[in-house]
């Protein structure tokens, strides 16, 4: 046996035997004497009888295997016969899934044939084994918690995609979910099962019962008198639906609840266990002994100071131990019940991993004594089951078998030889080994100890979030603020022992980390960024296939930890160089994103695809970042592509007809489903009826394109102080020289960024909902007990029946809350607020270094703006009410700089992708919503502030106008009208408070219209509160002012918007009338009726931007010296009569629609667009000098849809023709803006009273003084207005109104077609 040791070396001599005369002074040689003394002290049999006596020969080098042999043999005889005696059973010795044949539906199999993840509808699959006599056990680990039956059955059951086990005569099962047992008929049994817990399925077929058990606990009998004799033998089977996931132990590894008097159906190695433990034994007893060389005696050793130094008579001990037990330790059983709970008993002493030095030495002696492949599947096999046992042991208040779990891990990898072996063949490519770092979340709060923990619950009364109504909250009571501090001092108990976790977690990623090995080969951390890189390209390159990725559980854990290892390195690092950067001004350099250096997959980057980056931009790159592309290059990237797709039918054309009967090899389960924590690529169906190809491995032909440096550049000198070599290469300009950290640091700060982007973000709103819960909870629970304070005494049957509520409630309150407690601690506590906050800070600086590089900022990733504004999101929503991002250091720096990146980047040219444009202006639309992060925006340069509004301002075709119309709505607020509202309007509900004007009637937070009918409804769909901002106000004015040819352009486009969105919303509502009127029932579309009410929202906001335009600067429209002005005015007018006049119909289509109250239409209503058009029209007329409300008037009074009644009905006056129509009704109400006082001021009403009396005394004027006009001289076009305008060249005529409307999309005329040069004003001549 050759010498492989690597953390200790040792040389390698030739021994001899030395005689009784030489004194044995040197360590290297072999002293007979003291070999026969420690082998008989380190292997007595099993009597106690020491075998010295009993030899007729003495113990020496020659004998010593003989006499291990000969120890080892004493039992295996005994165990031999009592196998060969065994009845009960039938079929193979090893007991697996029967993949070959015993499976109905369509099912992913793990490598191993003992997990099973389900992939149809209800798949079923029995094992290879059946019993037919005696008692017989197996257990089941629960992997999920969804629909599963699990029992027995025998050959003769047949199932399909309804029918599983326990659905057939002859098929018991047992189903966690709907807490039920099954066979043919079903009945209550059992409890409900949670992800991590084991059912043990029993079966007694002497006595003929079926029995089951959850977590060791008995459920009892579920079935008796079962089906025996000739021919009937049970198979352990279940049926499961789709993507859930159970693993089986048949016995392949010890019972974790075993039951005396049942045997597991595989028998467990008994001879190999009892060799084990022995040759345990020895191993011990070898380490409790130590040699006293000069004085050639055995001396006790105390184990944890024990080291291997070269002993040769220990050596050779051991080595002949070995001998024995390292073929057993390839065996999973044994490495699971016998050295894994070895090394755990070591370390139960206590104290740091560093003090049982052991472990290590154990594992020098492994690499030292075994072959390669031993070792490797030994410690294969020992990560295997410390991941399977951390993650499915049982939670208990200590977290301590987790700490124990996690304890021997770090011992492990403390190991340098076995950490690189495991980081380069198990960690990431065999095991789930992400799952390490997660803590998973109680489902049972009782069976987690948190009763004994946080023994007072509390929830929080109903909060108010910013920019969010909610109902007023009473003062804190005593008893309240009694109970709040001892639930957070329970909070603060809980978080202390979930530290201690989250800390052995950040010792395993330091570990894996580690760049200062003193062994030769790559190190660690270099190994590790491969497989993380190839991890997050696995999870990025398949999004849409849910059974490849991690579980954003466990990805949202494994970034926290990683935050806090990269920065513990990122601080020594500086520590270390003082150029360098801190962790607290870290960022990605621009160079990374387009170098090579670092592959982002086909992820999207800002200026489009990157082949197209680098043939556009080539220039560029050459000029900038000194970086050549050549143009073979280009073409090869392009014959990549072709090549890709060539392999990719290929492989498609290669696989076997029944792999594409289906659909192909589908793709490795996934991460929850997996139970075996392994990667499993077995697929069953039964139309293939065929065990199909596994999926083609990521590889070297996979073109994986992590970046793999050389061991020279992967060594501890790697410090990202090259300058412009290796990952930095191609440094602009316009990027300092100063050294940042380690270059391999900075890939992982990237990888961080990808990962937050891929699921992290999902899974922080995910978990919200758990505080949604409490807070619907605490409303119901006191509800209730309003009620019951209400309750009349004589109604004794409500009474009880309320109180059995409010204890149903309190009851899952008191879960949720302790549940909550949990969450907010290991997902949404201060430290992990603050690494989102640092993330956040980390894209920031990014964008920022990126923005500087001009047209190279198009390689950029599109992931960096997302997680930039996906993080701010959850800073702001996700971890409040617990903790504020007020409190974070910075807060207002960081909110001014995020502003300043969405007001320039929302428009920029360089990006292309729309939907990272969208999600640009959908942050920009969330953050001018609420005060903190408008007034960022006001902070930031006024340059950048005058381009933003610019940009709003732009034309609303072709671009998402929507958000941006949202945008200038919230940005609105009328100068004039800027008052309080008195005390004594503020609605009783607590709705409306006294808020600052910010429009004609557009104070409310609540559709006004609702709170009328349902005040008390919670439900009821709200506004932000107003949040204007006078400073882009005044922005907005001056652009709109200054630029004569942005106004008209904006404006049309609003026009136009504004008319298609009423015309789509006035077609919507003559369907869903047409629907309601008909006398068969109908129901209609509820998308139809999401679209119909966002069409009328849209046209309210539209008028709302009109009505600020029309505040802001009303020379657009009235001074008439402007170009376009006359036309803007008309066009506007024409919308205006159009909107009211089909509004305010009495009985008209829009008044029958809105009486029908359809879910869905609660926003339609004439409150919110009446009052938006009387907006407009009192600050045309009421509030602008006189020569404007002149021109205003002969418009609006010369559009021929101009209707008084309109204008009456605002103020609730009938048009008398209709009253006397109307059968007569007291419950009758006309609409009437008197009626909305809590919303429009005193102020407000006086100047629609003045308007409809100017426009009544206009209108009589102007009927007076009309003449009368022959059809000869009216507009052919319009037939309403005379003859104004007539065309070149062609002296064809028209009005105005109709050439300047027509002229804005068409430039030929209305008759001949010839293309118009120019309008001139006509006047008739006199002698005609």
């Amino acid at each position: 046996m050759t010498s492989r040791g690597a953390g200790t070396a040792f040389s390698r001599r030739n021994y001899r035997l030395s005689t009784e005369s030489e004194k044995p002074k040197l360590t290297g040689i072999v002293n007979s004497k003291l070999l026969m003394t420690i082998c008989t002290a380190s292997s007595p049999s099993a009597d106690g009888i020491q075998p010295a006596t009993a030899y007729r020969k003495p113990l020496t080098f020659q004998n010593l295997q003989e006499h291990l042999d000969k120890l080892l043999a004493e039992d295996s005889g005994a165990e031999d016969s009592r196998d060969q005696v065994l009845e009960g059973r039938l079929g193979p010795s090893t007991v697996v899934l029967d993949h070959t044949s015993g499976f109905e539906g369509l099912l992913l199999v793990d490598d191993d044939l003992l997990g099973v993840i389900g992939h149809s509808n209800f798949g079923s699959i029995r094992a290879t084994t059946c019993v037919y006599k005696g008692k017989w056990i197996y257990e089941v680990l629960i992997s999920s918690q969804g629909l599963m039956q699990i029992g027995w059955c025998t050959l003769n059951c047949r199932f399909n995609q309804e029918e599983g086990v326990g659905d057939t005569p002859d098929s018991y099962a047992y189903d966690g979910n709907r807490v039920r047992k099954w066979n043919v008929t079903t009945t209550n049994y059992g409890k409900s099962w949670a992800a991590g817990d084991i059912v043990s399925c029993l079966i007694d077929l002497d006595e003929g019962t079926i029995a089951f058990c959850l977590n060791g606990v008995s459920l009892g009998t579920a079935f008796d008198n079962i089906t025996r004799g000739a021919g009937m033998a049970y198979f352990p089977a279940i049926s499961l639906s789709f993507k859930e996931s159970v693993a089986f132990n048949f016995g392949s590894r010890p019972l974790r609840y075993p039951v005396e008097g049942y045997r597991p159906l595989q028998d467990p190695p008994s001879v190999d266990l009892v060799k084990a433990h022995k040759l345990l034994g020895y191993l011990k007893n070898v380490i409790h002994i130590g040699i006293d060389v000069l004085e050639g005696k055995l001396v006790e050793k105390d184990t944890s100071t024990w080291q291997l130094q070269g002993e040769p008579t220990v050596l050779i001990t051991l080595t002949h131990i070995f001998n024995h037990f390292a073929p057993l330790m390839c065996k999973v059983y044994l490495v699971d019940d016998v050295l894994m709970h070895f090394l755990l008993s070591i370390l139960e002493r206590g104290g740091a991993v560093e003090a049982h030095p052991l472990i290590q030495q154990l594992l020098d002696l492994m690499w030292l004594l075994m072959e390669d492949y031993e070792v490797h599947e030994c410690l294969k096999q020992l990560l295997m089951s410390l991941l399977r046992a951390y993650r499915f042991s049982p939670i208990i208040p200590d977290l301590g078998l987790q700490i124990h779990y996690l304890r021997l891990t770090i011992a492990v990898l403390k190991h340098e030889k076995s950490r690189k072996y495991l980081l380069n063949n198990v960690l990431f490519d065999v095991l789930r080994s992400v799952v390490f770092f997660y803590i998973k979340s109680p489902l049972r709060v009782e069976e987690a100890g948190l009763q004994e923990l946080i023994p007072t619950t509390w929830w929080p009364n109903r909060f108010t979030k910013e920019g969010k109504e909610s109902k007023e909250v009473k003062e804190e009571s005593a008893e309240e603020r009694l109970r709040r501090r001892a639930y957070d001092r329970g909070c603060q108990r809980l978080k202390k022992r979930i530290e201690v976790v989250e800390e052995l977690q950040v010792q395993i990623l330091k570990l894996l980390l580690s760049n200062k090995d003193r062994g030769g080969g790559e190190a660690s951390r270099y190994i590790f960024l491969n497989k993380f890189r190839r991890f997050l390209q696995e999870n990025a390159s398949n999004r849409g296939n849910l059974t490849v990725l991690c579980p954003p559980e466990y990805m949202v854990c494994f970034l926290h930890r990683l935050i806090s290892t990269l920065r513990c390195y990122w601080d020594g690092h500086k520590a270390k160089a003082p150029a360098a950067l801190s962790s607290e001004e870290a960022y990605v350099p621009p160079q990374l994103f387009y170098n090579g250096k670092v592959d982002y997959f086909d992820l999207q980057r800002l200026g489009g695809l990157l082949s197209h980056l680098k043939k556009t931009l080539k220039d560029d790159l050459a000029l900038k970042a000194n970086i050549l592309i050549d143009p073979a290059e280009l073409q090869a990237v392009t014959m990549d592509d072709l090549d890709e797709d060539e392999e990719s039918a290929t492989s498609t054309a290669q696989r076997p007809v029944a792999a594409l009967a289906i659909g192909g090899a589908l793709a490795r389960p996934s991460w929850l489903s997996s139970p075996t924590l392994g990667r499993a690529n077995r697929f069953l169906s039964t139309a293939a009826v065929s065990l199909m190809n596994p999926r083609r491995p990521l590889g070297t032909l996979e073109k994986m394109k992590a970046r793999t440096l050389s061991v020279e550049q992967r060594t501890e000198d790697d410090k990202g102080s090259h300058g412009n070599e290796g990952l930095l290469l191609g440094r602009p300009p316009e990027e300092p020289e100063q050294s940042i950290t380690e270059n391999s640091l900075l890939e992982i700060l990237d990888g961080i960024v990808m990962m937050y982007n891929l699921s992290v973000h999902q899974q922080l709103g995910k978990m919200v909902g758990v505080s949604d819960d409490v807070n619907e909870y605490a409303l119901a629970l006191k509800d209730t007990e309003e009620k019951i304070s209400r309750c009349p005494k004589r109604r004794r049957d409500i009474y009880e029946e309320l109180v059995k509520s409010q204890k149903v409630f309190s009851e899952k309150l008191n879960h949720l809350s302790r549940r909550l407690a949990w969450i907010n601690v290991t997902i949404y506590s201060k430290e992990k607020m603050q690494d989102i906050y640092w993330l956040l800070q980390v894209c920031i600086r990014t964008i920022e270094h990126g923005d500087r590089t001009g047209s190279l900022f198009a390689f950029m990733p599109e992931f960096y703006l997302s997680v930039a504004m996906n993080s701010y999101s959850a800073l702001k929503n996700y971890f409040s009410p617990v903790h504020s991002m007020e409190e974070l250091p910075g807060y207002e720096e960081t909110l001014t700089r995020l502003a300043a990146i969405l007001a320039k980047h929302f428009a920029d040219s360089r990006i292309v992708g729309t939907d990272i444009r969208d999600s640009l202006m959908q942050a920009l639309a969330s953050y001018v919503c609420y005060p903190h992060s408008l007034r960022a925006v006001e902070r930031i340069p006024e340059e950048q502030r005058i381009s933003m509004m610019r940009n709003l301002l732009a034309p609303y075709e072709q671009r998402p106008w929507a958000q941006t119309n949202w945008i200038l709505v919230r940005l609105w607020r009328v100068r004039s009208h800027c008052l309080l509202l008195p005390a004594a309007w503020a609605h009783a509900s607590g709705a409306v408070t006294q808020l600052q004007g910010c429009g004609f009637g557009y104070r409310y937070t609540r559709l006004p219209h609702l709170l009328k009918t349902k005040p008390e409804d919670a439900n009821l769909p709200s506004l932000q509160k107003p949040c204007p901002s006078t400073l882009l106000q005044q922005h907005m004015a001056d652009l709109l002012r200054s630029d004569c040819d942005m106004a008209p352009s904006f404006l049309n486009s609003v026009l136009n918007q504004l008319n298609w969105a009423f015309s789509e919303f006035v077609g919507m509502i003559q369907e869903i009338q047409q629907a309601a009127e008909r006398l068969e029932r109908n129901f209609v579309d509820s998308r139809q009726l999401k679209v119909c009410a966002t069409c009328f929202d849209l046209s309210v906001s539209l008028l709302r931007v009109l009505e600020m335009t029309v505040t802001l600067a009303p020379e657009i429209f009235l001074d008439w010296s402007r170009p376009s002005s006359e036309l803007l005015l008309r066009r506007l007018a024409q919308l205006l009569n159009q909107v009211l006049n089909r509004v305010t119909a009495e009985r008209n289509l829009f008044d029958r629609v809105v009486n029908l109250r359809l879910p869905g239409l609660e926003s339609v209503d004439h409150y919110p667009i009446l009052v938006a058009v009387t907006g407009i029209l009192v600050r045309l007329l009421m509030d602008t000098d006189f020569q404007g409300a002149k021109r205003a008037t002969a418009v609006l009074l010369a559009d021929p849809c101009f209707q008084l009644r309109s204008i009456q009905y605002l103020l609730g006056h009938a048009e008398p023709s209709a009253l006397a129509a109307m059968p007569p009704s007291a419950d009758k109400r006309h609409f009437s803006l008197h009626t909305y006082t809590d919303y429009i001021s005193l102020e407000e009403l006086a100047k629609v009273e003045q308007m409809l009396n100017h426009l009544s005394e206009e209108s009589k004027q102007a009927a007076a003084s009309t003449l009368p006009t022959s059809e000869e001289d009216l507009c052919p076009i319009c037939y309403a207005h005379p003859i104004s305008a007539i065309f070149r060249p062609c002296s064809h005529k028209s009005c105005k109104a109709c050439i300047n409307q027509h002229l804005m999309n068409n430039k030929d005329c209305f008759f001949c077609k010839a293309t118009i040069t120019g309008v001139d004003d006509f006047i008739k001549p006199v002698s005609s």
